[in-house]
């Protein structure tokens, strides 16, 4: 079978996809797809946090993904592709999101309270009623931003 991770596609043998079926039956962490249900990433981490992490650190594509009210405070997601994921109501105070890719990502009354976002793809996000006290991104960002949070923005 193939599995296409964030620039790579990879092939697993039977054996190894029954292997990850075993591990997603386990206690652990399972990210799924928002519209599918379709398993994205399995960790054996204790947290979404941890899982989360880690699934950035190998690149995992995490497009569209179902992190309603996730607890991601202080995350380190620099880079993530989080393009197109369920974020709303996810506590983000304090994330690094440097470079992350969050558009189309919905982020309605998420947490991003003191969250690093300069750089983030932010087009198309949807931060309706998100607390951005203390958010840090770039003046290039601000028309991208405002239209995040309903915002009109004119010339």
């Amino acid at each position: 079978m193939q599995y296409k991770l964030k620039n790579k596609t990879i092939e697993l043998t039977n054996e190894e996809v029954e292997e990850i079926t075993k591990l997603s039956k386990k206690e652990g962490i399972q990210i799924k797809n928002k519209y599918t249900d379709k398993l994205i990433y399995i960790s054996t981490k204790e947290t979404i946090k941890a899982a989360v992490e880690e699934a950035v650190k190998n690149e995992a594509d995490l497009r569209e993904a179902d992190l309603r009210g996730a607890d991601l405070r202080g995350a380190y997601l620099s880079g993530a592709d989080l393009r197109g994921a369920d974020l709303s109501g996810a506590y983000l105070s304090g994330a690094y999101l440097r470079g992350a890719y969050l558009s189309g990502a919905d982020l309605r009354g998420a947490d991003l309270s003191g969250a690093y976002l300069s750089g983030a793809y932010l087009r198309e996000a949807d931060l309706y009623g998100a607390d951005l006290s203390g958010a840090t991104i770039k003046k290039s960002q601000i028309e991208d931003l405002l239209k995040a949070i309903g915002v009109i923005v004119k010339d």
